[in-house]
């Protein structure tokens, strides 16, 4: 029987994820809880010499000396195997970004259940933080749900809301729901089984998907309204990041803000000259963005003066792209 065991006994867990995203949640599970093992992406080529790295979660998780096992695929039965012999209670996935097969989701006596960073149904998908401020959402979440083989379509046991601020940005918000995470995770798990018996199925009807983020829409449209634009560029960064065309290539946008004062006239994306602080002021449709960090191709970000030093880039110069770019 599902609903079987009691509430704030120790549980054993099994724990899958990849970036710094997982990480407070672990850290808050496995001082509560026996931790079993804990599951990653397999490690990837980074830095200069794009040697083999293990993803953040592999690397702390090695760190307190839990077993660390990064398979490419949890579909062979040699794989799903070696899960089982954990006899996990419950196994918690966290942006963990492999597909759990249907054997793995019925394994646990509690199911595996996953923090998801938004309000579902709203922002399914691989980029709920960034669809929601880009969309301009004013509040967003944690949801703790039953996985079921859909995309991020079980039962929700519970979730606990934030306010997006004015001037959040993805990184800013993967903070602080990095942490609400850990605090709704570490409730339900301890409440165990009857987070279950609480478990509300999805409105379908309402459900809106993230999809990951594209090169081609992280361009800049001068031609949109300008809280888009920062919308845009706030949900993108740090990463993506937004960018557009200067004169040697495109430049990345890694600190702006709009101002309202738009100037008679200006053409969208024309540079407006430099404000008294450095920055890029360029026009857009009905504003004026001013950038106070950029990276240029090939390089490190950098003050946006130190930028136009070393450009010939003249009030008037219209950057690019134009707004016939569209995601692919």
């Amino acid at each position: 029987n599902l609903l079987t065991g009691r509430p704030d006994e120790k549980k054993r867990i099994g724990f899958m994820g990849s970036p710094d995203f997982a990480i407070p949640a672990l850290a808050r599970l496995t001082h509560t809880h026996d931790v079993a093992a804990v599951y990653t992406q397999p490690p990837r080529p980074a830095g200069r010499g794009m040697k083999e790295q293990l993803v953040p979660l592999a690397k702390y998780a090695q760190q307190l000396g839990l077993p660390v096992r990064w398979p490419r695929s949890l579909k062979s039965k040699e794989v799903q195997d070696e899960l089982a012999a954990f006899e996990a209670d419950a196994v918690v996935v966290v942006a963990y970004g492999l597909l759990l097969p249907k054997p793995v989701l019925d394994m646990p006596r509690y199911g595996c259940i996953n923090g998801h960073a938004s309000l579902l149904p709203r922002w399914r998908g691989a980029a709920p933080i960034q669809r929601a401020i880009a969309t301009g959402d004013t509040r967003t979440g944690m949801s703790a749900m039953r996985m079921e083989t859909g995309l991020d379509t079980g039962p929700v046991l519970a979730t606990l809301e934030c306010e997006i601020a004015e001037d959040d940005t993805a990184g800013t918000l993967h903070d602080r729901l990095a942490q609400l995470n850990a605090d709704l995770l570490e409730t339900v798990i301890a409440d165990l089984p009857n987070s279950l018996a609480q478990a509300q199925a999805q409105d379908v009807e309402n459900a809106i998907y993230a999809p990951k983020i594209n090169t081609a829409e992280c361009a800049i449209d001068w031609h949109a309204p300008l809280s888009v634009t920062d919308r845009k560029i706030r949900a993108f960064s740090p990463y993506p990041g937004t960018w557009f065309d200067g004169p040697k290539g495109r430049i990345k946008i890694a600190a702006a803000r709009p101002v309202t004062d738009m100037p008679d006239n200006a053409q969208a994306g024309s540079f407006l000259g430099i404000g008294p602080a450095g920055q890029m002021r360029v026009a857009t449709i009905d504003g004026v963005l001013e950038i106070s960090r950029v990276q240029p191709a090939g390089k490190k970000a950098m003050q946006a003066r130190d930028f136009l030093n070393g450009q010939d880039i003249a009030p008037g110069h219209v950057f690019g792209p134009q707004p016939d770019v569209t995601p692919s």
